[in-house]
């Protein structure tokens, strides 16, 4: 039987477009993708995922990487880009009230310092039952640690644990946890998965 459900954030609940990214290099003359290169580049992100550095710091060090390799235009195109909090998917927070009242619910996502700001900012502070913020806790999925984290504080064994996440290698961690995990795919079709196993 299962007594609690964990969500990813982003890429399930809340969604971006990389559009208006591709949007705002055009419009300061920087090269597709400038952003992203700078701000995802791997050592630099597993330290603002980890917590090692606030999100203000890893903004800042985005910033200074664009400026260095394309001009001070892009000094402003990161402070906006920045400024973005994404689109949440209201057919998601609506899944997520419904099956609250069942099961334990929780969040557990990749995310810097600013994830707790930003469920303020769209009212889903008090959502979860359990918030697991990677930059809290100090590891990234696909770490076994993080998984067992969120059991834990939700009170239940991972066995009595559903995962929700858009990503198959959090998928299969999670599975690996001794969760049973659903590749996300959206909302309708994680209605009907939720039904065969009896929580929908």
């Amino acid at each position: 039987m299962y007594r609690a459900i964990i969500y990813d954030f982003d890429g399930v609940i809340r969604q971006w477009d990389t559009a208006e990214t591709r949007a705002l290099e055009e419009q300061f003359g920087l090269p597709a993708g400038a952003i992203s290169e700078a701000a995802f580049e791997p050592s630099l992100l597993e330290r603002a995922l980890t917590g090692r550095i606030p999100d203000e710091t890893w903004r800042l060090a985005t910033a200074n990487a664009v400026v260095r390799a394309h001009g001070e235009n892009g000094a402003e195109a990161v402070r906006l880009w920045g400024a973005r909090l994404g689109v949440i998917d209201q057919g998601m927070v609506a899944l997520v009230k419904d099956v609250r009242g069942r099961l334990r619910t929780g969040l557990l996502t990749n995310a810097t310092t600013r994830l707790e700001t930003d469920l303020q900012a769209f009212k889903l502070d008090q959502a979860f039952d359990v918030v697991v913020n990677s930059a809290r806790v100090g590891f990234v999925k696909p770490h076994p640690v993080v998984y067992r984290v969120a059991a834990v504080r939700l009170g239940f064994p991972p066995d009595m644990c559903l995962f929700v996440d858009d990503t198959e290698e959090h998928v299969e961690a999670a599975r690996a946890s001794g969760m049973t995990a659903i590749r996300f795919r959206g909302v309708e079709h994680l209605r009907g998965q939720l039904a065969r196993l009896g929580v929908g």
